[in-house]
């Protein structure tokens, strides 16, 4: 994988994010960040989507002027038994202030058929998570988490009583090819593409396109900044296999100066 450290830092910085009208949870910005200059910082190569995410946050929120990390990562015991983690306990340079930070770093596609209700709509590329069942576990689980004893016992720097609670929601969402209905502003303005089956997707015209199937730690990077592009041929295999393995893949597709970002489903 080529290194894309500074598209994926931008990536996350750039994302678009569900406030508390979606979430019923107030709401973190990480425009809120006072930043001196584009953020440049090393990152692992071997973390997982979901911790890349929290590693740039956490380096974005220290090496701001107004906040700080106070805890990252807390996992949470009763006994040899574990109940959780807190993502972060961040403060206020200046006033203080202490919150318990969630961060969510999710890619949704909308389903249509589920529900009227279009929160329960949002569904994970394979069909085996949702942003309903996220929120719930946000509330029932999650953000309680801050109230155990455990917690108490951990996080001995702070007063509890204190804390306040928020969430950073951050979103990547896909419609399915050609739908035309609107959806509320906050779910329209973090669409980033569409989805297709594989079928439709080969049988169009791809003459002038060329194409890049992004590892899932790529996931969320701007297809502009890829300079890694193939024909429809060389990587129709991989997309079979994928599909065949009940596995939705994210593609990439240059046309010209255009750049576009879909995925293509087993369902």
């Amino acid at each position: 994988m080529p290194n894309r450290t500074k598209s994926r830092i931008d990536s996350i910085l750039k994302a678009d994010l569900l406030d508390a009208s979606v979430t019923g949870i107030p709401t973190f910005r990480l425009s809120i960040l006072e930043r001196n200059s584009d953020a440049i910082f090393d990152l692992p190569t071997n973390l997982r989507l979901g911790h890349l995410a929290e590693r740039v946050v956490s380096e974005l929120i220290n090496k701001s002027n107004n906040y700080e990390v106070v805890y990252e990562n807390v996992q949470l015991n009763v006994g040899k038994r574990t109940i959780g983690e807190i993502d972060f306990i961040i403060r206020h340079e200046d006033t203080l202030t202490i919150t318990h930070l969630e961060l969510a770093y999710k890619f949704y596609l909308y389903d249509p058929a589920i529900s009227s209700d279009p929160i329960k709509n949002w569904i994970g590329p394979n069909r085996n998570d949702s942003l309903s069942e996220k929120l719930k576990k946000l509330k029932e689980k999650q953000f309680p988490l801050l109230y155990s004893d455990s917690a108490e016992l951990k996080l001995n720097e702070v007063k509890i009583d204190q804390i306040s609670q928020a969430l950073c929601f951050l979103v990547s969402l896909y419609i399915p090819y050609g739908y035309k209905d609107k959806l509320s502003l906050v779910y329209e303005q973090a669409i980033k593409g569409y989805y297709v089956d594989m079928e439709t997707f080969l049988t169009r015209d791809h003459s002038g396109k060329s194409y890049y199937l992004p590892l899932k730690i790529e996931w969320g990077i701007d297809p502009s900044a890829n300079d890694t592009w193939m024909a429809i041929k060389d990587v129709k295999k991989s997309i079979e296999i994928s599909i065949k393995e009940r596995r939705s893949l994210l593609c990439w597709q240059k046309y010209g100066n255009t750049y576009s970002s879909f995925f293509i489903t087993w369902w």
